[in-house]
């Protein structure tokens, strides 16, 4: 491979919206390659009862390597890497991985976003245990009735604190930041919820449990704690060619997931902060027929 435009489409990022971009364009007759650095978001979920089909849900390593299975059918290039630049000449992209430039027509960014830990070394033992988990869009429906920590700044966690209180009568939220105004603070006083300020606070694992340990030695225990601490958006690549974005790095595209540099479509979590694998998928399908239908015609 070289920087000459080898492929149709580039995809940067291996997990479910990657894939299924793959999967479609694979199947319209496109050369496509994925590179993942092997960083997959949805790879650290335990069992997902959201993707439609599964009645008893599935694991996040389970759903990849599925859709992993399709793409070796369709023989589509994988690479594991990270790609480390990406230029536009003359129409065509240019990405860099392994010390060498790929061109492509087209680019599809599904670089994701990584989630910003509670000071915990064990988090990710707590991840696959279920005790800690990220999204109650996802799995609240599984915490109902449990003890559920919220931990964060208040104008992050307050939101999310709310929404659990939907599935739980015992719901505390654990501010670090005190920095929202009374409004927030009064409805979730109105809602039920505890609040707790702890700046210092720190996680430790118990029996079954999550502990939160305050300043000074106090600790409350949780069946399950859900971290609101905000997110790196991986959009560096796109914003370095001046693409254009939210405040928080999530990249601005349109109906047809085209982002303002034209070739290059954001799918998934990189351009949205409700983070579903069904929402990736659908901005992956759009994506991958937006980009057959824009290049030139392939016939047999």
């Amino acid at each position: 491979m070289s920087g000459t435009q080898a492929f149709d489409c580039i995809i940067i990022g291996g997990g479910p919206a990657g894939l299924m971009a793959a999967i479609y364009l694979a199947r319209f007759r496109r050369r496509v390659c994925v590179v993942d650095a092997g960083a997959s978001r949805a790879a650290l979920i335990p069992r997902s009862h959201n993707v439609p089909g599964f009645v008893h849900g599935l694991s996040g390593d389970e759903l990849i390597a599925r859709m992993s299975a399709q793409l070796d059918e369709l023989a589509v290039i994988r690479v594991a890497a990270e790609v480390t630049a990406l230029q536009r000449h003359d129409r065509v992209f240019q990405a860099s991985w392994n010390g060498g430039a790929h061109g492509a027509a087209t680019v599809i960014l599904a670089c994701g976003i990584v989630d910003t830990h509670p000071p915990f070394e064990q988090w990710r033992a707590a991840v696959a245990d279920g005790l800690l988990r990220y999204c109650p869009v996802c799995d609240a429906f599984e915490a109902s009735g449990r003890r559920i920590g919220v931990i964060g700044p208040l104008h992050r966690a307050a939101g999310k604190a709310l929404f659990l209180r939907g599935y739980s009568r015992d719901v505390m939220l654990l501010a670090t930041r005190w920095d929202d105004g009374e409004a927030a603070r009064s409805g979730l006083a109105e809602a039920g919820v505890q609040v707790e300020i702890a700046p210092d606070l720190r996680l430790r694992r118990g029996d079954g449990s999550l502990e939160a340990v305050f300043a000074g030695g106090r600790t409350a225990r949780f069946d399950v704690v859900y971290p609101a601490m905000g997110a790196q958006v991986r959009s560096q690549l796109a914003m370095a060619l001046g693409a254009e974005h939210t405040g928080e790095g999530y990249l601005k595209v349109d109906d047809h997931q085209r982002t303002t540099i034209s070739g290059l479509y954001g799918i998934g979590d990189v351009v949205t902060d409700l983070h579903q694998i069904s929402v990736a998928f659908g901005h992956a399908a759009v994506a991958a027929c937006s980009i057959h239908h824009g290049l030139p015609r392939r016939l047999v």
